[in-house]
Formats: structure tokens, sequence, C-alpha cells
């Protein structure tokens, strides 16, 4: 109880560790909660959740619910996964595909993402993933990042054109992307136009959290 009041004036970090993908990741308290950061970016609960909390409320809490299938590509602390569960009541099923081990088992030591009953989360490289499911997603929510950088395979026609064919007919990508410089501005742009207008409705949600820009697609029926 004391280090939570504590929390409120200034982080108090409870465990740090290193992995060969995220490098520095840190279990932290701050205000009252526990987060999960890298070096220079929140990975779950904090600002990332409420970040991909807007992009959730705009696609809408009670459509969600009605969902069956979410996949979550980018797990990290499985703050969205929460949010989902806890907050907006969703029982279907939830596949979360996360790359880095260590964060598995920070994300299961620190916020039982492994008592989740309607969660199944895959070790496993979230291209290689898309490449190779054979199921179809009602949801599909995209939030990878190693520290603040994004990898380059994102932004391929060739990805962007797999998630089309595995997200079901009036079914959803929520694509959380982070906006550092014009780069990364054009970089988006470039990104919107590939879905094209007579199949997909597509908005953003820009500046969330300052550098966030969340983009959400819409496949028409």
């Amino acid at each position: 109880m004391f280090k939570k009041i504590i929390s409120y004036f200034y982080p108090i970090q409870l465990y740090k560790t290193t992995s060969e993908i995220s490098k520095t990741l840190e279990i932290t308290l701050v205000n009252g909660q526990i987060v999960l950061d890298s070096l220079n970016t929140n990975y779950s609960y904090g600002s990332l959740q409420r970040i991909l909390r807007k992009g959730l409320q705009s696609i809408g809490f009670e459509n969600i619910k009605s969902l069956q299938h979410i996949l979550v590509l980018g797990v990290a602390g499985g703050s969205v996964i929460k949010t989902l569960v806890d907050e907006i009541g969703y029982t279907g099923k939830i596949t979360g595909i996360e790359l880095d081990e260590k964060v598995i088992d920070l994300a299961n030591k620190h916020f039982q993402l492994n008592k989740i009953k309607n969660l199944n989360i895959i070790h496993h490289e979230a291209f290689e993933f898309v490449l190779k499911t054979k199921l179809k997603y009602d949801l599909i929510i995209v939030d990878i990042f190693q520290d603040t950088a994004m990898p380059g395979f994102l932004f391929e026609n060739f990805f962007q054109h797999r998630l089309t064919e595995i997200v079901t007919a009036n079914g959803y990508i929520l694509f959380n992307t982070m906006i550092l410089n014009d780069h990364d501005n054009a970089r988006n742009k470039a990104y919107i136009s590939f879905f094209k207008p007579e199949k997909y409705n597509v908005w953003t949600l820009p500046r969330v959290e300052e550098h966030n820009e969340l983009i959400l697609i819409n496949r028409k029926k």
C-alpha cells in the first residue's frame, strides 16, 4: 500500500530485465498502476491502454461484444486484452501473437494473462502467422513495436493484402502507429491509400497521446 501511494508522486521500478528482441523491459508502478515499459515507450497499460481503448471505442463496445474471434498481433503485457475482457465484457475467442517470449513470461507473471480463459497466446512471428493462418477474424488489432521502432513489414502491400484476406466481411482492422516525423506521416498516408473506398471504410484517430495515430479499417460486406 505504501508503494502504491508513493507511486502517485514518482514511478517505482519493480522489476527490470532485458531481452534480445525488446532490449530493456521494466515493470513499474505508476499512479497506483503496474505498467510494462521498454526503454523509450510504454508497452502496456498506461498510455498504450488509453490509446487502444479509444480505437475500440471508435469501433463501438457493443459492436465488439458481438464478434466471434479477435486476433491481437503484438500482445506485450496484454492491456488491450484486459480492456476487451474486463471493460467491454468480450467473451468470444481471442488469439494473441507475441514474438518476445520474455514479454509473454512477464505478462503471465505480472498481469495474469494466463488466467483469461478465452485467450490463447501463441509465441510466433506476426508476419509468418498472418501468412500461414487459415482462419478469419472479425477484428485484427495490430500493435507491434520494438521500443519506438515499427517493423517495416507492417507497411508492405503484401502484408496489408494478407490482412484483408483474413478479416471477415464487415470486420475491422485496428492499427496502432507512431508518428515522430514527416516521413512517418507520409508512410501512414501511403498505407491508407492501399484501401480502396469502394471496398473499405477507413478513418484515423490522429495524435492520440501526442505521437500515436490509430488507423481503422472496416471491410465492407
